[in-house]
């Protein structure tokens, strides 16, 4: 692991496209690592944007950066919705300081909801993969890597379990209770 800003050290989490246009920003702090990798998060009122859309978080949410740059797992404390958000990613690491990844449209979500936990966009997945003509490689890895995390997150197993995110929201509280 290379250096990395103090905790509460905030930070900009940028994502683009495999075509390298720009996609989301995401406001966040630094929280620390532990052995799943990186965290960051987003305190209420850290903003999110896009081209064409900007994002304001109601409430607090931790996003672990694992080393393996293939997701983004993204856990939402008071979301009325979503309590897991994975982006299935390439090339999720740091530049500058910062955390970086490139959206591969595949994302793993647990809904509060009748949904419960699937894969959704895989529309987008279909479309994007032959727009931009994905490595067949890279799809085969990604499609398989997003039925594992399907997996883990309906088997609650580390760190898709309550207990680690709770952990690292309560990082985040401290650190913006303190204003640090």
């Amino acid at each position: 692991m290379t250096d990395r800003p103090a905790p509460g050290t905030p930070l900009a989490f940028r994502w683009r496209k495999w075509d390298g246009s720009p996609h989301w920003v995401h406001e966040c702090v630094y929280l620390g690592a532990d052995q799943w990798g990186d965290w960051v998060g987003q305190p209420p009122g850290a903003r999110s944007a896009r081209p064409g859309r900007e994002a304001v978080a109601e409430g607090p949410n931790a996003t672990l950066i694992p080393p393996s740059g293939e997701y983004a797992a993204t856990f939402n404390l008071s979301h009325p919705r979503v309590w897991i958000y994975i982006d299935i990613a390439w090339g999720v690491g740091w530049e500058g300081g910062e955390p970086v990844g490139i959206d591969m449209d595949l994302d793993v979500v647990k809904a509060l909801d009748e949904r419960g936990i699937f894969i959704d966009d895989r529309d987008e997945w279909d479309e994007h993969r032959v727009r931009h003509g994905y490595p067949p490689e890279i799809v085969a890895r990604l499609e398989q890597l997003a039925l594992d995390l399907e997996a883990q997150v309906t088997a609650a197993v580390a760190p898709f379990d309550e207990a680690t995110a709770v952990r690292w929201l309560g990082v985040l509280a401290d650190i913006d209770s303190n204003g640090d």
